[in-house]
């Protein structure tokens, strides 16, 4: 009978790992690269005691309570056993010892080093030592004869070698092993072993083979193979019997040999393919415990069962064929062949391998009679080859093997009466659990750990007791709670403490809430579900708590005990977790295959208008993995973690799509080693969890430190410059949804964070396409300015003219058209989405609520804009001179481009429903006379399409990705302001004073503004100073220029800006400086009045425009001269 492989345990850090059982079967110990030797009570022991032996623990061997190991301090220690303490030191070596075993009795041990040594030392007085020399490299292993008359050493130098342990001699040698000069560059350990009970043999493993010494004579009498083993073997280990023999080799392989019959009947793969390292029989001999290279403990289980069976029937069957053939036959007709009455030798009764249900089902078909008389019948030499085939198969056994012939007729009569089923197999589902607690047999645990505190579990002989904490003391004081109910599911949040107990057969399952944030004198409740239903799952949200039980139901209540909805779920539940408003269900859905578990997911909104955000979508995981945390980032969107460590977030702006953000794999240092997450931060962007070493979980003491850990998207090539502003982007991108959700559900926009978010994704844009075109990738280039804002696309403009790319700044200005185009159209549906949800705005605990934040924060967003397009130009260092020309060029390719949008936007004669707030930047001209703003947009007025895109640029910036605008706050008249005084201009310096305005003139559009300057009415005394102080070629260029000069470096007072400018003036050609003076000294008023003239004669808008850009073709260098950011600068100081 097959053998059940039980799934693999971590138990050591990666390396060399040892395990043995102890004498009553009750512990599995191991020992292993950590210095640690751990006792596991089973298997499934999810918390086990260990000991620390040293830095790192070679090998182990335990008997009559006495734990003996080799560790990497040169010693030989002995410990008592299962308490750990420390009882002396055996024996030292002048380097590492590499194996140590008792013998028979357990009164000594033999212990062999990287020494060359092996020393035999009794344990009652260590100072009895006999020391075998004779190795010419490091000893690999020793073992006892059973009548402790001889030992048997193998070694690096090839040689495996027998000792009379009394007189100190090797009886003999054979040279059987590949030589190596160290343990560690062994192809195989070469653990050998002698026979127990009958004491017959020495067991050698040699390459893929076992080879079979006769004691005494030392004669070679047989070798054990199989053809499945491909790879060396490493350890060999008898079954307490001394009739089996199990050897574990390089690449997993486990096998299980009858030395009698030189049989193979067990035959097995590690699941993960690692190089067994350890081997240990249970004293029954009915499971073998493994341990690899990697840290992992495993287990068999029902090793050879089914073989003794057989066995113990076959003697049976052979001396009385006849008869129970006979009562086959006979007593068909009588009922003897119905369950429990035929004869238990009856091989017609025996079940077929690993079936223990339906056994009636194929046994004994509806009419009474055996399926497999036919079978019967025939003589024995026409038995079906498929039948014989599928009973070997079932037995392990080999299809050469004569010997294996005689068990198989037993079994292969039954075989054929039921078709193997050789498809994927199901996976076990996985149980319900609470996010952020460990497992429920342990005595003290966290029943749960989430960002609001910590809930631990007490259940010991002295206490039943639960201890709730706070991490912020001021939600409320810690509390000890006697848990007399046996509750086992807890959870916490800032206004209650939810928790539940399973139901008995006498008593309900009950829940129960401590409400601690009540106003009232009664901050407690408890409710008893239906009879028959188990809590399975909790969790709290603002103001409600859910229950999923036994029975698929979620039944909702509010945190001060009103019932509220409930409802069916598709599937048993897994875990639950909530935030604000938000109930997040994942259940199991169907069943997994294959080691996959599949499980769905729900996502309702609790608020007034309820809806299912997610219904029932399957819920990704990592292959063959299963969910090991669920719940929501401090922002409220949701997330998970699997046990493979991968982190997954929400993508609300993907169709509810789930994005790997984090593998916290990739930070452990060892395989066995974990992180358990405790809690998710979007901003700052932060993963909480405590490291747990060699363990899935940490233990409750001592308190474990939390860490944190950094996001990463796991993008293509994250080495390379290009990857990594990738990465960054589509993280900032993803881990600032948050603010559109929390804005449409209705709560305070934090603006200050959303600008940052917007700048950081901006530049990362900027920084990508300064990368493209210095890779000559316009294509991409374009690519990336389709993602940007319209702002930013201004910068890329600037960027790709000053990099002399023409054909890019030509596609670039028309996909800022495009976009100032859509933001036109987008405004009307924007203003009345934020009108709809002014009404129900509320703080979400962690926005903002001053609501001029966000108002500064948008100007002084746009300034920082500008200022960091000069940074990214001045990176390149391009010819400044060649660059302005190409600018110039480019300047008047724009203007050309403006006309028809221009014309397009006066023509409808609707008022435009921009929001008050805007008027500060957008460039809406008025009509004479009549303050209302005309519909038409910025590039009406103005020459530069660069300079009109920046100013109509929109209150609330545009997403970093999709450009969608976001649904802000109401928006209130802004009044301008003032600029620093490093941004004064020469205007100051001229002495020029300018009259108090009207405030109402406060919220004037820059194009108004830009118009004052360009032709001022004579009444102005700021106008008349204007004209009497005719400006010079240098203050112009210093006025054009004076911008660039701040960006470069911001700490300039006002006389270094003019040394800075004086300059760099010098070092314009003659004939620029000579352009600049001759304009200065061209009469602006004249220019004025003529520009009035045309405006008037046209009487359109665009007509006039027409004519202005005819001007200005024909004038060189009109576009410096107009830039209304460094007017409005002028119009903004002199006002103060």
């Amino acid at each position: 009978m097959p053998c059940e492989r039980k799934p693999l345990r971590y138990g050591h850090s990666e390396g060399h790992t040892e395990v043995c059982f102890d004498d009553q079967g009750k512990y599995i110990v191991t020992c292993g690269n950590d210095g640690d030797v751990r006792i596991w009570e089973s298997l499934d022991d999810d918390d086990p005691k260990f000991i620390t032996v040293g830095e790192k623990a070679y090998s182990l061997a335990l008997k009559n309570g006495k734990l003996v190991t080799a560790s990497s301090n040169n010693t030989v220690q002995i410990h008592t056993f299962p308490d750990g303490d420390p009882d002396g030191i055996l024996t030292r070596f002048t380097t590492n010892a590499t194996h140590v075993a008792f013998n028979s009795i357990g009164s000594r041990v033999a212990a062999g080093s990287s020494d060359f040594l092996v020393k035999v030392v009794e344990v009652s007085d260590s100072s009895q030592q006999k020391t075998l020399r004779g190795h010419e490299a490091p000893v690999l292993s020793v073992s006892f004869d059973s009548k402790d008359e001889f030992l048997a050493s193998a070694g690096c130098d090839g040689a495996v070698v027998v000792w009379n342990i009394e007189e100190q001699t090797q009886v003999i040698q054979w040279p059987l092993l590949q030589k190596t000069n160290d343990v560690s560059n062994a192809t195989s350990l070469c653990r050998l072993a002698f026979q127990p009970s009958p004491a017959k043999f020495l067991a050698v493993p040699v390459e893929t083979r076992v080879h079979l010494y006769e004691r005494g004579s030392w004669d070679h009498t047989g070798t054990l193979s199989d053809d499945a083993v491909t790879q060396p073997i490493n350890v060999v280990a008898w079954s307490p019997c001394g009739r089996y023999l199990a050897a574990g080799g390089v690449g997993g392989s486990l096998t299980v040999w009858d030395v009698n019959s030189k049989l193979c009947v067990e035959r097995q793969k590690h699941e993960k393919g690692f190089t067994v390292s350890g081997l240990a029989w249970h004293p029954s001999g009915s499971q073998i415990a493994y341990t690899d290279t990697e840290g992992c403990l495993g287990l068999l289980d029902g090793v050879c069962t089914g073989d003794n069976k057989a066995t113990a029937t076959k003697p049976t069957a052979a001396k009385k064929p006849a008869k129970d053939y006979d009562d086959l036959f006979d007593d068909d007709d009588d009922g003897l062949m119905d369950e429990g009455q035929s004869d238990t030798n009856s091989p017609a009764k025996k079940p077929v391998a690993g079936d223990d249900d339906d056994d009636d089902d194929f046994l004994i078909p509806s009419t009474g009679r055996v399926r497999n008389r036919g079978a019967i019948l025939d003589d024995e030499n026409s038995l079906d080859t498929g039948s014989l085939q599928l009973g070997q198969d079932r037995l392990g056994l080999d299809d050469d093997d004569d010997a294996g012939s005689a068990v198989v007729p037993v079994a292969a009569l039954q075989a054929p009466q039921r078709p193997v089923y050789d498809g994927p197999i199901p996976s076990a589902p996985q149980k319900a659990f609470q996010p952020g607690s460990t497992p429920a047999h342990l005595t003290h645990r966290f029943m749960v750990w989430n960002s609001v505190g910590i809930v631990r579990g007490y259940n010991d002989e002295q206490d039943n007791a639960i201890d709730v904490e706070f991490h912020d003391t001021a939600v409320h004081h810690a509390m000890h709670l006697t848990n007399t109910l046996g509750h086992t599911l807890a959870q916490v949040s800032q206004e209650a403490v939810l928790l539940a107990c399973p139901g008995t057969d006498e008593l309900a399952s009950k829940l129960q809430c401590l409400h601690f944030s009540s106003w009232d004198t009664n901050k407690e409740w408890m409710l008893d579900l239906p009879k028959g239903e188990d809590a399975k799952a909790l969790c709290l949200g603002q103001g409600w708590a859910a229950v999923a039980t036994s029975a698929l139901m979620l039944r909702l209540f509010s945190v001060g005990g009103v019932q509220r909805e409930m409802f069916s779920l598709p599937g048993p539940v897994v875990c639950l977790a909530g935030h604000g408003e938000q109930l997040l269900v994942v259940y199991h859905r169907a069943t997994g295959f294959d080691g996959e578990q599949a499980l769905g997911v729900q996502l309702l909104q609790l608020s007034r208008r309820r809806r299912q955000v997610i219904s029932g979508e399957p819920l990704p995981l990592s292959h063959r993995s299963y969910l090991a945390w669920l719940g929501f980032t401090a922002e409220g969107t949701p997330c998970y973690v699997d046990s493979e460590g991968v982190v997954r977030m929400l993508n609300r702006s993907l169709g509810n799509t789930w994005t790997p953000v984090c593998n916290t794999r990739e930070t452990c240092k060892s395989k066995s080693d974990h992180y358990w997450v405790v809690g998710v931060h979007e901003n700052p962007q932060q993963l909480r969890c405590i490291p747990c070493k060699g363990a899935r979980y940490p233990p409750t003491l001592p308190r474990p430190a939390v860490a944190i850990l950094p996001f990463k998207l796991p993008l293509c090539q994250i080495a390379t410059e290009k990857g990594q502003m990738e990465e960054q982007f589509w993280r900032s991108v993803l881990f600032h949804n948050h603010h559109d959700f929390l804005s449409s559900s209705g709560y305070e926009l934090d603006e200050d964070a959303h600008s940052q978010s917007q700048k950081e994704q901006q530049e990362l844009l900027m920084k990508m396409f300064a990368l493209s075109c210095r890779l000559e990738r316009e294509f991409r280039c374009v690519e990336l300015a389709e993602m940007m804002p319209q702002n930013v696309v201004t910068l890329a403009i600037r960027y790709a003219s000053r990099s002399r790319r023409l054909a890019l700044a030509q596609r670039l200005s028309e996909i800022a058209l495009e976009k100032a185009n859509q933001a036109e159209e987008d405004e009307p549906e924007q203003q009345e989405e934020n009108h709809e949800y002014a009404g129900i705005r509320r703080t979400s605990g962690f926005g903002q609520t001053e609501p001029t934040a966000g108002r500064y924060s948008s100007r002084h967003h746009q300034e920082e804009e500008e200022e960091r397009g000069e940074e990214v130009e001045e990176e390149e260092e391009e010819d400044e001179s060649g660059g302005g020309e190409v600018e110039m060029e480019e300047a008047a390719e724009t203007r050309k481009r403006v006309n028809p949008f221009a014309k397009e936007a006066a023509s409808p004669a609707v008022p435009s429903l921009t929001p008050l707030g805007k008027l500060g930047r957008a460039n809406p001209f008025k009509v004479a006379g009549s303050g209302k703003p005309s519909s038409s947009s910025g590039p009406a007025r103005v020459t530069n399409i660069l300079d009109s895109m920046s100013s109509s640029r929109k209150s609330a910036p545009l997403s970093g990705s999709a450009g969608k605008p976001n649904k802000t706050p109401v928006l209130k008249p802004l009044a301008p302001r003032p600029k620093n005084k490093t941004q004064s201009t020469l205007l100051q310096m001229t002495g020029n004073k300018t009259a108090p305005k009207k405030p109402s003139e406060s919220t004037e559009p820059a194009g108004d503004q830009q118009k004052r300057a360009e032709a001022p009415p004579p009444s102005s005394p700021a106008d008349n100073t204007e004209n009497t102080r005719p400006k010079t070629g240098f203050q112009l260029w210093l006025d054009e220029n004076r911008k660039s000069i701040i960006a470069d470096d911001p700490e300039l007072e006002e006389t270094d800006i003019i040394k800075e400018a004086m300059g760099r003036f010098r070092t314009l050609s003659a004939e620029e400086r000579l352009s600049w003076t001759e304009r200065a000294k061209a009469p602006s008023g004249d220019a004025a009045e003529m520009k009035k003239r045309k405006r008037a004669e046209g009487g359109g808008g665009g007509d006039a425009e027409k004519e202005m850009t005819e001007a200005d073709e024909n004038t060189p260098r009109k576009k410096k001269s107009l830039d209304p950011s460094a007017k409005l600068s002028a119009f903004a100081f002199n006002k103060n």
